[in-house]
């Protein structure tokens, strides 16, 4: 869509998955697309009530497309970090035979701030309060990112917008350390993306 492509016709589909990115939700004057984006997320959440899976900045557009708010946070949240499971996320489907407490990875700058008519709140820590949500039956955000491999942090690394933020966080010599820190935990992280995954498609539309 930043090269020019528009969002194709949605009734055909069976499933959104909508990914991170170094853009903001609010940056519509830069990134034009960020509206039709949103427009589609709309429609395809509140009127075809079809399954949906949001990974940070795609969780953040569930809840701005939706009515709810997203701003900066008063200090980014980037490296590793746990985030609990509340008692509706404990009960929810999508993460059943996950463990309450869930290592992850951060890298954001900007969270949801207010919820959009009709979400729960299924994860948090201390840092923020929405790590993972939930908008009606069948719309999941999650603020923290699952999707890790060994190659994640040495290529968002190699994003100007990214790099800074990781600076900004941890400092440079820090910084450099993240990819080693994260190796030990790429089994866990696996392990729990499958257990979602393997929840969210056997889950019923």
């Amino acid at each position: 869509m930043d090269e020019g492509d528009a969002v194709p016709p949605l009734d055909g589909f069976d499933m959104l998955a909508v990914m991170g990115g170094p853009m903001d939700v609010w940056q519509e004057e830069i990134h034009s697309w960020l509206a039709p984006e949103k427009a589609a997320i709309r429609r395809w959440v509140r009127e075809l009530g079809r399954p949906y899976l949001g990974i940070c900045l795609g969780h953040q557009l569930l809840a701005d497309a939706l009515g709810g708010k997203v701003g900066l946070m008063r200090q980014s949240e980037v490296g590793l970090a746990d985030v609990e499971l509340t008692m509706e996320g404990r009960n929810d489907r999508l993460f059943a035979g996950v463990e309450p407490k869930i290592r992850t990875l951060q890298w954001h700058g900007a969270e949801v701030q207010s919820l959009p008519e009709g979400a729960e709140i299924l994860a948090s820590n201390q840092a923020c309060a929405v790590q993972a949500m939930r908008v009606g039956p069948n719309a999941y955000g999650f603020q923290y990112h699952m999707e890790i491999t060994e190659r994640t942090v040495d290529d968002w690394a190699r994003i100007p917008e990214y790099k800074a933020s990781l600076e900004r966080a941890m400092g440079s010599e820090e910084a450099e350390k993240l990819a080693a820190a994260v190796a030990p935990n790429l089994a866990e992280f696996r392990n729990t993306a499958r257990r979602i995954n393997d929840n969210f498609f056997s889950a019923p539309a």
